[in-house]
């Protein structure tokens, strides 16, 4: 299993004191994503400027603290991670097996209080699939409150349900051609999740990210009551998150270029959308 990172938290990311994964891959490419040295599959090489030193690198690819990224390219030796390692650069993941995550899992148990747990969240969890069913599956055995956060695209998350406590499912478009090109894939198969664990899933949190100029128009809003009134019962709730840029310096350290502008939301705009969820009849929850 690929993990750029893992810590605890309260509530944010299911009940109680939780230990949270955030597992390596994303299908998405939403620009104004907080964890980009998530998205890529193999991990990202990531660069803290300040402590970059060109010896670091005999092939040349660091210089004046900068990393020259196209000679990286192809490079099978990674001196710079293997032998020369030091706080200037480092790969954003690391592999573990599904039985020490158990197993630390189990460790940590003694914090899960108020109804704590396991979280695994990314990235995208679902596209390590195979090892996370692995893991929801003995931990949920042994007692511990499990819960996943999804972008909800994986085909086989249904086959999940069982084995999560509390699902958290983002929702970032309802228009199929404004979710292609605000995250680069089609919001079809999301939509089904989406309809599939409202009906059968006891515990679903749902979430917009709400992004200036990608969501945030009154149509949207309308668009998003619309579909979740189809969605609404005991079982679940909704949340309006906004945008903000505290992975903006990140992008840079991982070689990339941020492209938000004028995304922020409006402390009374964001109001606005909250209330009209709640009018609609939604069950709003704030976390």
């Amino acid at each position: 299993m690929g993990i750029f990172q893992k810590g605890f938290n309260y509530s944010q990311d299911g009940q109680g004191n939780r230990l949270v994964y955030h597992l390596q891959g994303c299908n998405m490419k939403c620009p104004w994503c907080s964890n980009p040295e998530g998205m890529s599959p193999s991990g990202t090489l990531f660069v803290q400027p300040d402590w970059l030193v060109d010896s670091v690198c005999p092939h040349g690819a660091v210089s004046g603290k900068k990393l020259n990224r196209s000679k990286c390219e192809g490079c099978d030796q990674r001196e710079c991670l293997s032998v020369h390692r030091n706080k200037g650069i480092y790969l954003s993941c690391v592999q573990r097996d599904t039985e020490q995550m158990v197993e630390e899992i189990l460790s940590a148990s003694p914090m899960f209080y108020d109804g704590g747990g396991v979280t695994f969240t990314g990235g995208e969890p679902t596209l390590q699939a195979k090892g996370l069913t692995e893991i929801l599956a003995e931990v949920k055995e042994k007692g511990i409150h499990t819960a996943i956060e999804t972008n909800g695209s994986y085909p086989g998350l249904p086959e999940m349900f069982p084995l999560i406590d509390q699902l958290i499912m983002d929702c970032k478009q309802t228009d199929p051609d404004k979710h292609k090109a605000a995250t680069g894939i089609s919001n079809g198969r999301i939509l089904e999740n989406l309809t599939l664990a409202a009906g059968k899933h006891p515990r679903v949190h749902i979430r917009v990210p709400m992004i200036g100029g990608v969501n945030d128009s009154e149509e949207d809003v309308q668009n998003f009551i619309g579909f979740f009134r189809k969605l609404a019962g005991p079982n679940v709730t909704f949340e309006i998150l906004t945008y903000h840029e505290y992975g903006k310096n990140k992008w840079e350290q991982c070689g990339l270029r941020y492209q938000m502008w004028d995304a922020h939301i409006g402390d009374r705009r964001a109001e606005e959308a909250r209330q009209a969820f709640r009018e609609a009849g939604l069950n709003y929850q704030a976390t």
